[in-house]
């Protein structure tokens, strides 16, 4: 029985052998003949040396999330054949370089083992041992070629794009691709049982990954500042803002930089600098993951306090510490929406993928704006790092930054005195002023206690009237923030609720559960504070399943602290070893959980 446009692919190499370009090379191939793909890296946290895997998931449905089986090994790692294999799923294949023996390794009777002598064949044609190791990687992506029926014109197509000026490489690269290529074809049945098949499903999408995106989206907002100090899995997006700056933020005669980016000494110079930068007018970011929020912690604090707006992207990874830096989770919630001593509540957007990335980040500068307080875009490892399929980015060319209450200079001229911390509208958000825009609108800039005038206090009642307003501008930011993804398959008594990265699995999950009969009604927040819908949702439902890749249920917790929800009506589903959710996964915690709460 054929299998065509759903196959998943995995290929064990080692960290630092040039890998990585083949097997986009790979994923590229085949999203370019109109089927949808999707890519995703487990890599290690050193340089060079250690094991490193990639998985491409063909999947003609165009599910976005991680594959639970794989269909197709290609093991060029001799460290790692026994796991590599044990991960083939029964009737799959196992590829592997025979240019040595490894028959004693490859001992599994319900697989297909294919043998290519990849080193020989490439040592017999290239020079320089650096070469042979990269060539042996784009010969293994044209045997997948072969068997796979990948149209070797598409292949070609790449490769020139990629290396249009320098030819030579395209001419080493094809013959690398031919080698691979005609051996499967000489030697093995080809196409095999599982293959490829051209679609149209991907016109109007492009590959990306998160932190591209989100780098892009800053650029769109206008950002001019960044800082940051480079930590895995973010360091990736301040090179796309600053990719991104060098075509889009120099002058005319592309002699003078219009942007600014500064490598801190550590993540709380970091802050720092984008608090002084969006004191004095500018939007500014800086993008972290956990434990640079943990040393943000009492800069984040003041900026709450003081009511100076910030954007921090917290690329989530596994911890707590150092934890694994190239793993992901979604552990970072509860230290974000509280960070700092001290009350302090802060606004909190989440991404579900690459797309809502780009639009996410012009939402966080305009909310931190309007609010005057630090937003905090939560993404994560699978997100930022990992490519995935996204519908082409849409923009409005109208679109204008949105930099709230702001008084100019004709406005302070009219006025007889300006206090910076007085709620005139009633909504906790008071007015505020640019340095050097006119002297009336000159005021001090406090983290320590001050009242509504902007005076230094330690009076009590003072104090806490302060700490009021902060409350009902948090009530205005509930209203502000994006709304709930939300959708009613039918009337049902239990529901499933998620956030972030789990969106693909789960959805992927309900419709098995759906072929089963089983349906389940769905919310996805996609921000902190809660929106009343958020809420309503949840009452109009018995059990609530609530999906998060955490151990401690932090999204759950946050629903219990925000709405005041029964915890009893929110049963945890929680994942949280380090790899992106699955589908799988999912729908066997839901049935087992959905069996006992029926019982019940």
């Amino acid at each position: 029985m054929s299998q065509v446009n759903d196959v998943v692919i995995k290929i064990a190499t080692v960290n630092g052998t040039g890998s990585a370009s083949a097997n986009g090379l790979l994923m590229k191939s085949i999203f370019r003949m109109g089927i949808p793909v999707v890519g995703k890296n487990y890599f290690p946290s050193n340089i060079q040396g250690l094991p490193t895997w990639y998985e491409v998931r063909v999947t003609g449905e165009g599910h976005q999330a991680r594959a639970d089986r794989v269909d197709i090994m290609v093991a060029m790692n001799a460290q790692t054949y026994a796991k590599d294999m044990a991960e083939v799923a029964p009737g799959g294949w196992l590829i592997y370089d025979s240019t040595w023996p490894r028959s004693r390794l490859l001992s599994r009777e319900d697989i297909n083992v294919l043998g290519i002598p990849l080193s020989r064949l490439c040592n017999e044609h290239f020079s320089g041992a650096r070469a042979r190791i990269l060539m042996k990687n784009i010969a293994y992506v044209g045997a997948l070629a072969a068997l796979l029926d990948i149209e070797l014109e598409v292949i070609t197509e790449l490769l020139q794009e990629t290396f249009a000026k320098k030819p030579k490489l395209v001419t080493s690269n094809l013959e690398a691709i031919r080698l691979g290529y005609d051996h499967a074809r000489e030697h093995f049945s080809c196409p095999l049982p599982m293959s490829v098949k051209r679609l149209d499903k991907t016109r109007g999408h492009v590959m990306i990954d998160g932190n591209t995106a989100a780098g892009l989206g800053c650029v769109y907002a206008g950002a001019t500042v960044g800082a940051w100090y480079p930590i895995t899995p973010s360091t990736s997006l301040m090179d796309a803002y600053k990719s991104f700056c060098k075509q889009f933020r120099m002058d005319e005669e592309g002699q003078r930089k219009k942007f600014c980016i500064v490598q801190a000494e550590d993540e709380l110079a970091a802050i720092g600098m984008v608090l002084g930068a969006s004191w004095n007018g500018a939007r500014a970011f800086t993008p972290t993951s956990g434990p640079g929020i943990s040393l943000m912690g009492e800069f984040i604090g003041f900026a709450y306090y003081a009511e100076v707006p910030a954007v921090i992207f917290d690329v989530q990874r596994a911890g707590p510490s150092t934890g694994m830096p190239t793993r992901t989770q979604q552990g970072d919630l509860l230290s974000c929406a509280y960070a700092s001593h001290g009350d302090t509540r802060h606004v909190l957007l989440f991404p579900a993928n690459p797309e809502e990335c780009f639009h996410t980040a012009i939402q966080a500068f305009d909310l931190a704006d309007r609010l005057q307080t630090p937003v905090m875009v939560l993404s994560d490892l699978d997100i930022g790092m990992n490519d995935w399929m996204c519908p082409d980015f849409q923009w409005d060319d109208e679109y204008r930054p949105d930099r709230g209450k702001v008084l100019t200079a004709e406005q302070l001229e009219g006025m007889e005195k300006f206090y910076r911390y007085l709620d005139v509208d009633g909504d906790g958000i008071a007015y505020r002023t640019f340095p050097g825009e006119h002297p009336r609108g000159s005021f001090f800039t406090r983290g320590s206690g001050h009242n509504k005038y902007g005076a230094y206090t330690e009076d009590s009642a003072e104090y806490r009237e302060v700490l009021d307003r902060l409350l009902i501008k948090w009530e205005t930011a509930r209203e502000l923030v994006p709304a709930p993804v939300i959708e009613y398959s039918k009337f049902n008594k239990a529901a499933v609720l998620s956030v972030g990265s789990c969106d693909g699995a789960v959805r992927e999950a309900l419709g098995r559960l759906q072929n089963r009969n089983i349906g389940l009604n769905y919310c996805r927040v996609k921000a902190f504070p809660f929106p009343q819908s958020v809420r309503e949702f949840i009452d109009k439902h018995e059990r609530v399943y609530v999906v998060e890749q955490n151990r401690d249920a932090q999204l759950r917790s946050l629903l219990i602290l925000d709405l005041e929800i029964d915890p009893a009506k929110l049963v945890p589903v929680l994942h949280y070893d380090g790899m992106s959710l699955n589908a799988s996964f999912v729908v066997e915690t839901l049935m087992e959980k959905h069996v006992k709460g029926e019982a019940a």
